[in-house]
Formats: structure tokens, sequence, C-alpha cells
């Protein structure tokens, strides 16, 4: 096998076929396929082979060892994260960079009328580590509350509540101030489900979230200079920092 050979799980991995574990018990099921011949757990595979996964062929790019890229993006509220629409909206792909090869990856979705950080990369095994729950990467969102917050509520969200997919809660929550029935918070949450942040705050009842801006992703801040629309690409030294936290952890 030539020296520019790689290991099959992480060809796939990178690829965003799934976790660099996952795609071993995709090998180990028999489900991947390397030049028409099922594959095991051990094979290296070259730019010259062709993969499928449950009969789907993976694109040649796949197979291309190229270097790490990360946007970070200020997405604008009224912005799908899918790459298309039925209804013509505008989506968060519109604005970034065309690629000669592969494709941005988003890491995690912003709901329509959720604004603020959102990461994209071209390196599927970083999407999967980034969005992996096991990670517990912590997520701060800046949120306007109308209505009236009281410490009993505060206790509840940060002790846990019980909502239709399970319990939920925030690892944190700081009062920013506001004014009148308006409010602003800081909280915090390890986890990526549906609508979380606006969900647990409604399920106090009496209260409204009114705004809401994600403000910082793990380590990644919101660069305050980052207007709507606008990304900007993480210098090479700090993608390859960010790999190298997330692997050793």
């Amino acid at each position: 096998m030539s020296d520019k050979s790689e290991k099959l799980q992480k060809v796939l991995a990178r690829a965003g076929v799934n976790s660099r574990r996952q795609c071993e018990a995709l090998i180990s099921e028999g489900r991947v396929r390397v030049n028409g011949l099922v594959a095991k757990l051990g094979d290296r595979v070259i730019e010259a082979d062709k993969i499928s996964v449950d009969e789907y062929n993976l694109p040649k790019h796949a197979l291309e060892h190229t270097k790490s890229r990360v946007l970070i993006y200020h997405k604008p509220e009224g912005e799908i994260c899918s790459r298309s629409d039925p209804q013509n909206r505008p989506t968060v792909f519109d604005h970034l960079p065309i690629l000669r090869k592969g494709r941005w990856v988003a890491i995690g979705r912003l709901d329509l009328n959720t604004s603020g950080l959102l990461l994209f990369t071209t390196d599927g095994e970083l999407a999967n580590q980034l969005m992996h729950p096991s990670g517990e990467i912590e997520r701060e969102y800046a949120v306007r509350i109308f209505g009236d917050v009281t410490d009993q509520m505060i206790k509840n969200l940060k002790r846990g509540v019980e909502l239709e997919d399970g319990v939920a809660k925030f690892k944190d929550i700081q009062f920013k101030g506001g004014e009148g029935r308006n409010s602003w918070y800081h909280v915090v949450i390890c986890e990526g489900r549906n609508r979380e942040v606006r969900r647990l705050w409604e399920s106090q009842g009496g209260v409204k979230v009114s705004r809401l801006i994600r403000v910082r992703f793990g380590d990644i801040i919101l660069p305050p200079l980052l207007r709507p629309g606008k990304w900007i690409e993480m210098e090479a030294r700090e993608v390859e920092a960010l790999k190298n936290a997330l692997y050793k952890s």
C-alpha cells in the first residue's frame, strides 16, 4: 500500500459520514465497500480507491487530504441553516466562499429567528467532534426575556426542567441588565437540542424569549466587529489548536 494511504475510518469521518468511532462500527457491520469489496477494520485506502457506504458512493474529493478550514459566521435572523428551501428563503450558505472542491459543513444549527455565531468547516470529522454530545461543549447565548423573571425560575432552570424530549437545564445564568419588563441574560448550555434555550425559558410560563443571539461556541467567541451576514476564517494555527484540544480530550 502506498505511503499516502490512510485508515479507512479516518477518511470516512473526514468526509462527514460520522464520527471516527461510528465509522469503525459501520465497517465492522459490513456496510462499507472499497473497490466493490466489503471492507474490514484495519483497511487503508488511497485517493484512487472507490468507497461506498450502504450503496452510496463517496465523492472523489472525500479521499483528498487537504487542510481543514473553519469559518466564523455571524448569522442574521431570517436565514435558515439548510442548503436549499422550497420557500426560497435565504440560507446561511448563500454568503459563504465558494470551494473548488469539498463542501462547507455547518457545525450545529440556529433556528430562523436566532442570530449569532455559527461555525462552518470543510472537515467532516472535526464537525462531528464539535457536535457530538459526549464533548459537552459549551454554547453561550445572549437572551432578551419579556416578562417578570423570578428567583424560583432561575433555580428551576439551573436545576433541570422536564421537556418533551427529556430533562434539560442551563449550566449557568447571568443577569445582564434591562429596562421595564425586558431583561437580558447570558445562559450556557452543553448540548444542541432543537430550540432548547427558548423552550427552557418558556417552560416557566409568563415569560417569552424576544431575542436570542449565540455569542460563544466552546472557546470561540463571536467577534464584536463581525457584522451579520459576514464571515472570517480562522487561521491555520487556530484550527490545529482546536483539533488538538478535541482529539486529546
